[in-house]
C-alpha cells in the first residue's frame, strides 16, 4: 500500500509543485519517507499539470462538498459552487477572468520592481517583443534595439540591489494589497491566489453571508487561506474605511451584477497613489443608448443609440471615473479599455497631483450626432493653452455644427459629456501581450486575449469613435465594397485609417465625413442605386445629389491589410453556447423560479418564428385584459386566462 501511494504522488509531482508551491517540501518528505508528519492533506484529484486550464463543471463526490453542490474548475483553481443560483456564477466570463490576471501580473512586475521584488511566473520564459506591424519598422527597431540595453541596465541594478523573488501561491510581505469589492463564489480571488506571483494579501469581500461562507470555504478548499481572507460587508463601506494612504489597495476589482456607478466613489478613494482599479460594466442597455436619462443618472453622461456604441460606452465609464476622482485632487490613466460579449472592461492607474487634474474639463467632450447619415462631431468641454512654462484654461467654443447636417440635412442628438483621450497606454498593452504570446499555455482563452490586444494596438489612439463599412452603405442605399476596398481608398487619400476590437466592421480614421461620403459617392457611381425609388428629403438623395470633391482609388494597398486579420488571429469570438449571455440574478431562496424559465422558452426566437396563424396568438396573454382595459371579450385574438401567480399580483 505505501509503494502504491508513493508512486502515485511521484506521478504528479511536476503538477503539484507548480499547484501548491508550499507542498513541495511536504512531497519530498513523503518521497523519502513514506510518511506525513504534518496533518495537512494535499487534495491530489484537484492537481493538473501547469499547462492545463482546462474549465469543466462536474457533480463529484469529493470530501468537504455539501448535497447539491458541484465542482466548478477554471484555470487552476476548483471552487465548490451549489447548484442552486444562491450564488452568482457566469462561465462565459472566463476570458474576462483571464484577461484580468494576465494585466495584473504586468501590473505587479512594473510596481514591485520599485520594491525590488522579482515575480517568477510558471511556464514563462526570456520577455520577447512581439512585432505587431511590418509598417511600424521604425518603431519595431527602436524596441529591439533597447532590449540588450534594458538588460544591461537591470544586470547593473541587479549588482547593485539584491532583488527578493515572488513565487505563485506564496506571500509576499513588500507585494501588493488586493480588494474584490463584489466576489460571490470566490472563484476570481482563488484564481489570483494561485496564478499571481507578488501578492501580500487578497480580500474577497461580498454583502450575502452564503457567498461570504462560500468564499472561505472555497479558500481552504484550495489552500490559499494564507493569502485570501473572505469578508461579509457591504463594499462600499470596505473601501471607505480604507482610504487612508496606509490602508489602500493597491488593486481594486470591481464585477457587479449591472452598474459599478454606486462603488466608483469609493473605489478611486481606496485605490493607492498608482494603484490599478479593474471595472466591469453589464448594463450595455444603458450605456448604448436605450436609456440616456438612465445613463445620465449612473455616470453623468447622456449615451446615444448609434453604431459606435459600444466604444463609447468605454468613453462614458472612463468620463464617470475621472469626474469622481477629480473631485479627490486625483486623476486618471487608462492602461486597457476592451468591449466583449455582453460587457465593457476597463482597468485605469489612478494618481493623484492637483495639477494634472485641470486638465480634466480639456479631456472630455460633447458629441453631436446626426439622426440621419450617422456623422459625428466632438466638442471639447475646455480649452487650454501653453504660455512658456505655465498653461492657460479657458472655455471652449462652439457648436461645431449647424442647425442641421452638411451631408443629409438631418437634425443632431445631443449626447455625452464622453472620454475624448485615449483608451489604451500601448506600451502597457505590448507587454501584456508579450507576456501572453510568450507563455500560451497559460491561459485557456490565450488566443483570443492575443487577438484581441493585438486589435489594440492597431487602433488609432487619438481617434474617438469609429464608423460603420455596412452603415455607410446602407445610408445610400448601395452596395458594400470591401473592408480593404474602402481602407486603401482612405490611405489613398492620405488618411490614416484603422479597425477596431469593438466592431468587426468598424472604420476608424481620421478623415473627416466629407471624406467618406465621397467616397461612398464615388463607389455608388461604379454601383449605382435607382434614385427614382429614393424620397427628396431622405439622407441618401441629399448626399448622392452632391457631386464628390475626392475622386477615390480603390486600387488594394498591401497596407490595408492589419497584421492580426493577415495573420488569422481570434478577433471577435462566436458564441461559446446557446444563451450564453448574462445570467439571472443570484436569488436568496435558490434557483430562477419556474415562471421565468418558461417565459424565457416561450420567447426565445419570438422574431424569427413569425405567427402566421392567428390562433396561435392564444397562447400569449392580453395585456390589456391584464390591466382591465380589454373591451373585445370573447372576441379578442389573446387569452384572458390569467396564471395563479398572475392573479395575486392584481389582487
Amino acid at each position: 500500500m505505501l509503494t502504491r501511494t508513493v508512486l502515485h504522488v511521484s506521478s504528479r509531482c511536476t503538477g503539484l509543485s507548480l499547484a501548491f508551491p508550499k507542498k513541495r517540501s511536504l512531497l519530498l518528505q513523503i518521497l523519502t519517507t513514506g510518511h506525513n508528519s504534518t496533518t495537512t492533506a494535499v487534495p491530489m484529484e484537484e492537481t493538473k499539470p501547469s499547462g492545463s486550464t482546462e474549465s469543466s463543471q462536474t457533480s463529484s463526490t469529493e470530501p468537504g462538498l455539501l448535497p447539491g453542490e458541484t465542482v466548478v474548475r477554471e484555470g487552476k483553481a476548483a471552487i465548490l459552487f451549489p447548484s442552486a443560483n444562491e450564488v452568482f456564477y457566469n462561465p462565459v466570463q472566463e476570458f474576462n477572468r483571464d484577461l484580468t490576471c494576465a494585466v495584473i501580473t504586468e501590473f505587479a512586475r512594473e510596481q514591485l520592481a520599485q520594491r525590488g521584488v522579482r515575480i517568477l511566473i510558471p511556464g514563462e520564459k526570456d520577455r520577447v517583443v512581439v512585432r505587431l506591424s511590418k509598417e511600424k519598422n521604425g518603431n519595431v527597431d527602436q524596441e529591439t534595439s533597447e532590449q540588450p540595453e534594458n538588460k544591461q541596465q537591470m544586470e547593473e541594478e541587479g549588482d547593485k540591489k539584491e532583488f527578493i523573488t515572488a513565487s505563485v501561491g506564496e506571500r509576499c510581505e513588500q507585494g501588493l494589497r488586493v480588494l474584490e469589492g463584489l466576489a460571490a463564489s470566490g472563484l476570481r480571488s482563488v484564481r489570483f491566489a494561485l496564478e499571481l506571483p507578488g501578492l501580500k494579501s487578497i480580500t474577497a469581500n461580498d454583502y450575502s453571508a452564503k457567498a461570504a461562507a462560500l468564499i472561505a470555504r472555497n479558500a481552504q478548499h484550495n489552500n490559499v487561506s494564507h493569502i485570501l481572507q473572505a469578508s461579509q460587508r457591504d463594499a462600499s463601506m470596505v473601501m471607505y474605511e480604507a482610504r487612508g494612504r496606509k490602508e489602500r489597495y493597491d488593486v481594486i476589482d470591481l464585477d457587479p451584477y449591472g452598474s459599478p456607478s454606486p462603488f466608483l466613489d469609493a473605489a478611486v478613494q481606496a485605490v493607492s497613489e498608482g494603484g490599478l482599479l479593474c471595472i466591469t460594466c453589464t448594463d450595455m442597455a444603458v450605456m448604448a443608448g436605450n436609456s440616456g436619462e438612465t445613463c445620465y443618472s449612473k455616470y453623468g453622461s447622456v449615451s446615444i443609440k448609434s453604431k459606435y456604441c459600444h466604444e463609447m460606452a468605454l468613453r462614458i465609464i472612463l468620463h464617470s471615473l475621472d469626474q469622481r476622482a477629480a473631485v479627490y485632487q486625483r486623476y486618471i490613466e487608462p492602461l486597457l479599455s476592451v468591449s466583449v460579449d455582453f460587457y465593457i472592461r476597463v482597468f485605469v492607474r489612478v494618481k493623484t497631483g492637483q495639477a494634472v487634474v485641470k486638465n480634466s474639463a480639456s479631456k472630455q467632450a460633447l458629441l453631436y450626432n446626426c439622426v440621419g447619415c450617422g456623422a459625428f462631431h466632438l466638442q471639447r468641454m475646455g480649452k487650454k493653452m501653453s504660455q512658456g512654462k505655465h498653461m492657460k484654461y479657458s472655455a471652449a467654443t462652439g457648436p461645431p455644427v449647424g442647425p442641421s447636417c452638411e451631408h443629409c440635412g438631418q437634425r443632431h442628438q445631443l449626447g455625452g459629456p464622453i472620454w475624448a483621450e485615449p483608451i489604451h497606454d500601448i506600451t502597457f498593452v505590448q507587454k501584456v501581450l508579450s507576456a501572453v504570446s510568450g507563455n500560451p499555455t497559460r491561459f485557456r482563452t490565450s488566443k483570443r486575449i492575443e487577438g484581441v490586444l493585438s486589435m489594440v494596438t492597431e487602433e488609432l489612439q487619438d481617434i474617438p469613435l469609429y464608423y460603420v463599412l455596412d452603415h455607410l452603405s446602407s445610408t445610400v442605399h448601395c452596395n458594400t465594397p470591401s473592408m480593404l476596398q474602402f481602407r486603401s481608398a482612405l490611405l489613398h487619400a492620405g488618411y490614416r485609417v484603422s479597425l477596431s476590437h469593438a466592431c468587426k466592421n468598424a472604420v476608424k480614421s481620421d478623415a473627416p465625413a466629407e471624406v467618406l461620403w465621397d467616397i461612398i459617392r464615388c463607389w455608388e457611381k461604379s454601383n449605382p442605386v435607382k434614385r427614382e425609388r429614393l424620397s427628396e428629403t431622405s439622407p441618401a438623395h441629399r448626399i448622392l445629389s452632391k457631386e464628390p470633391t475626392l475622386q477615390a482609388c480603390f486600387e488594394i494597398r498591401e497596407d490595408a491589410n492589419p497584421q492580426s486579420r493577415k495573420r488569422h488571429l481570434t478577433r471577435f469570438q462566436e458564441n461559446p453556447q446557446a444563451n450564453w449571455g448574462p445570467k439571472a440574478r443570484a436569488k436568496a431562496g435558490g434557483r430562477i423560479s419556474s415562471e421565468l424559465e418558461d417565459k424565457r422558452k416561450q420567447f426565445q426566437g419570438k422574431r424569427k418564428k413569425q405567427i402566421t396563424d392567428s390562433s396561435q396568438l392564444k397562447s400569449f396573454p392580453c395585456k390589456k385584459f391584464r390591466k382591465g382595459t380589454c373591451t373585445y371579450g370573447d372576441k379578442c385574438c389573446y387569452s384572458h386566462e390569467l396564471k395563479e401567480g398572475t392573479e395575486e399580483k392584481m389582487d
